[in-house]
């Protein structure tokens, strides 16, 4: 079904909208990855509400995409959609109110190490979902994982014996180093917690109190807005703040950016560049304010 529905978007802009060969070829590219996004989430172009939209937006945020490929990429999406209206396929379209993402900072958002102490030390350890929440937040600040990494985490893929965890993204497996308190919180979580949360045959690591299931990308985006707040950060801080704050801090303590690069999973060693630039404008900010002969 979605392949005959691009094949038909794609006629529709060859023959109605007479756009360019170069355009056509990146609104096919923009929905094909948009379709097999749905694909994990169970639904098709027809069947796919603002939620979905929404999600997808989200995860390609998480990934890192550039803020004119997000932006692209909602164009394609409204332009399929407005399609799919005006040949009566669908009875609502979904992407009318879709917004364009906000424009991005200028750098990384990253949180101090006092406030990450603070967010940190936020959970409930008496509680089971405070002890989720701790293994979450701890796993994320020590490994630097994605959203979209950290609630695909299956049991099999941490190791609180040789204190690592196992990132799997299609055929690209790499291997992320673990500290003390994240894996002491990981064995609380794993040990008491878990077992009296997930459902039977659940595999996620981290799993939803009320259902049972794999937490999903919204529900922990919720969480850390709530744990902000209660740690008293007033900046809007997102899972990403947190991945920043990993390889700031890194950083700082004298981590070089090959090792860096490995761990964040990037590609494109210029994407790592981004926290040296950062971090060298930083120094160059102390040294004028701190030095007599600056």
């Amino acid at each position: 079904m979605n392949k005959l529905i691009i094949e038909e978007f794609e006629k529709y802009l060859i023959s109605e909208k007479n756009v360019s060969e170069n355009t056509v070829s990146a609104y096919k590219r923009d929905i094909s990855r948009f379709a097999a996004f749905l694909d994990k989430e169970n639904a098709d172009i027809i069947s796919a509400t603002r939620n979905h939209i929404l999600s997808y937006i989200l995860s390609m945020q998480d990934e890192g995409r550039a803020n004119t490929s997000v932006m692209r990429s909602i164009a394609s999406i409204k332009s399929l959609y407005g399609f799919l209206a005006s040949k009566n396929a669908i009875t609502k379209n979904p992407a009318s109110n879709i917004a364009p993402p906000k424009k991005e900072q200028k750098e990384p958002q990253f949180l101090s190490r006092e406030e990450i102490e603070n967010f940190l030390e936020s959970p409930d350890l008496s509680t089971v979902r405070g002890l989720r929440d701790k293994a979450i937040f701890e796993i994320m600040y020590a490994s630097g994982l994605k959203v979209s990494e950290i609630i695909s985490l299956s049991l099999a893929d941490i190791d609180t014996d040789l204190n690592y965890i196992r990132c799997s993204k299609g055929k690209n497996i790499r291997i992320v180093p673990l500290g003390k308190p994240a894996i002491n919180a990981a064995k609380s979580y794993i040990g008491v917690a878990r077992p009296m949360m997930a459902n039977k045959n659940e595999t996620k690591l981290f799993v939803s109190c009320s259902s049972g299931t794999a937490m999903s990308r919204q529900g922990l985006w919720k969480l850390i807005k709530e744990y902000a707040k209660k740690a008293g950060i007033r900046e809007t801080i997102t899972p990403h703040t947190l991945r920043h704050s990993f390889a700031v801090h890194l950083l700082e303590n004298g981590a070089d950016l090959v090792s860096i690069q490995e761990m964040l999973g990037h590609k494109d060693a210029s994407t790592t560049q981004m926290y040296a630039r950062m971090f060298h404008g930083r120094l160059r900010e102390v040294y004028n304010k701190a030095h007599p002969r600056a």
